[in-house]
């Protein structure tokens, strides 16, 4: 049986994630404008394939298609009212694959509304949160995701929002970019360092970093939030190197063995746990296994 995450991190362990969910729905045939989360309810084998195709590559925990899964952004696609069904319906999909050895962790994105402007009240964003975290851990979920956040206000309502409601682990991570000064910093401003004890102080059990990224730049932010945190469990989801557009395309240039190269730097830093992000694939998630296996 699988325990805690926590658990495992503590005897010294590096797990490994899984990797990129959206582009694996797009090659499944999910079409441009498509709710994402619909096919949980209406797609539901070809959900649960993307987990499984993780675990078969080495995953020992994989997300669900719940990045957007807030009735906040389901409104948009009218489906405000269906978010605890479909991202109970994703948990399930996700545990189906993952069985009684591999965990799950809930992917949680931001709400795409801002405080600062008064677009949401925070009462209106715990519930939000409140409801989806309780939906998943309902599914099947062991722990919840927060990711790509760029705010540490919102990241920090939900990681309370899941803490309070639930008896889920609880990951936080943020995204950044590299200016050119040199420093990280995510699209409100923030830094790894904020970031890392923002998160830490809300109670988050595993704090990083994800997408905005490839593997070789994970390093440095990893080292950062070490830094302000030395004691916290960090998480990388890289994306397959920084973004390209060829032919009015997004291509993502880093092939698995160049992402493997970078693992060991990243791990020396201090993550605990890698995995992929946008672009990254099951040969991205067999060529970190590798990489760490060795």
């Amino acid at each position: 049986m699988r325990g805690k995450i926590t658990d495992a991190l503590k005897q010294g362990k590096v797990l490994v994630s899984d990797g990129a969910w959206g582009t694996f729905l797009v090659k499944k045939g999910m079409q441009s404008g498509e709710c994402p989360e619909l096919w949980n309810a209406e797609h539901f084998d070809a959900v649960a394939d993307i987990a499984r195709q993780y675990i078969d590559a080495g995953s020992q925990m994989v997300q669900t298609n719940t990045l957007g899964g807030t009735r906040c952004k389901l409104a948009v696609f009218g489906l405000a009212e269906r978010a605890a069904e479909l991202n109970e319906a994703a948990a399930r999909a996700s545990r189906s694959a993952a069985g009684d050895d591999i965990w799950v962790i809930a992917s949680v994105g931001p709400t795409g509304k801002m405080l600062i402007t008064e677009e949401i009240t925070e009462e209106e964003m715990y519930e939000a949160f409140k409801e989806q975290a309780v939906a998943l851990e309902k599914g099947g979920a062991d722990a919840v995701c927060i990711e790509t956040m760029s705010d540490a206000e919102e990241a920090c309502i939900a990681v309370r929002a899941a803490k309070e409601n639930t008896n889920m682990e609880v990951i936080c991570t943020f995204t950044f970019e590299k200016t050119k000064q040199g420093l990280y910093r995510s699209m409100m401003g923030l830094g790894p360092t904020e970031a890392a004890v923002a998160a830490a102080e809300a109670g988050a059990d595993i704090i990083g970093t994800n997408c905005g990224n490839g593997m070789e730049r994970m390093a440095d932010i990893v080292r950062e939030m070490k830094a302000a945190r030395p004691g916290a469990f960090i998480l990388v989801h890289a994306n397959a190197g920084l973004p390209q557009n060829v032919d009015n395309t997004t291509f993502f240039p880093e092939t698995p063995e160049d992402m493997a190269g970078f693992i060991p730097a990243v791990v020396a830093a201090g993550a605990n746990i890698v995995g992929g992000c946008c672009g990254t694939t099951p040969d991205h998630i067999r060529a970190i296994k590798s990489a760490l296996k060795n």
